[in-house]
């Protein structure tokens, strides 16, 4: 008989542009092969002016505190210090407070993103919070997929634009062949002058 595997499934993706990130991730909620929800949020901004934010893989009920908890303290770090928190800063604070968790972690990876003066920036998180910084960041049960279009397709010349059509194919590519992440996208792009998000079930892309 063969055994079941018991872990929540995601398609977690951001992608770093010359003018801004995107940010995608499926919307399906799964216990192994059980289906839960068809339309979870599984990105969050973490600041008022949603410049930074964040896209989950794992427990829901772990990473939904998690985004609660950190727009809390990006509210709290700028009344404290009369400015807006950057992108680096931000994700060194969700990492701080992962790491601080280790003897009882949260079932999460997440990728942080956002936009500052210093530019658009990317950084993946793992349970325990080690930080890593790239041009893009995946995680979730379609990873290996979505890594793969990425390796193939990113440049760092990509507009925000063509973000959102490579974050398309990669996700619409790597849930079709992963039973565990599904039924829609939810997509936010961010530049320095807008925020832009947008939810596209899985039928509209011709599937």
């Amino acid at each position: 008989m063969s055994q079941q595997i018991w872990v929540p499934g995601a398609c977690s993706v951001a992608i770093r542009c010359k003018d801004g990130v995107v940010l995608g991730n499926d919307t399906r909620s799964t216990w192994g092969y059980t289906v839960n929800n068809k339309n979870v949020k599984k990105i969050f901004p973490l600041t008022k002016d949603k410049k930074i934010a964040i896209s989950c893989y794992g427990l829901i009920g772990d990473f939904q505190a998690l985004a609660r908890i950190m727009n809390a303290q990006a509210n709290i770090y700028e009344l404290r210090e009369g400015y807006k928190i950057s992108v680096q800063a931000m994700a060194k604070m969700v990492a701080n407070y992962m790491y601080q968790r280790k003897m009882a972690p949260l079932y999460v990876n997440v990728e942080v993103a956002g936009i500052d003066e210093n530019g658009p920036r990317v950084y993946t998180m793992d349970a325990i919070g080690s930080l890593m910084e790239d041009d893009y960041g995946v995680s979730g049960s379609s990873a290996t997929f979505a890594v793969s279009i990425l390796e193939a397709e990113y440049k760092p010349t990509l507009t925000v634009k063509k973000g959102i059509e490579l974050m398309k194919k990669v996700v619409r590519n790597a849930i079709k062949r992963d039973a565990m992440a599904g039924n829609a996208m939810d997509i936010m792009a961010i530049t320095m002058n807008s925020v832009e998000t947008m939810h596209i079930p899985f039928d509209e892309l011709g599937e």
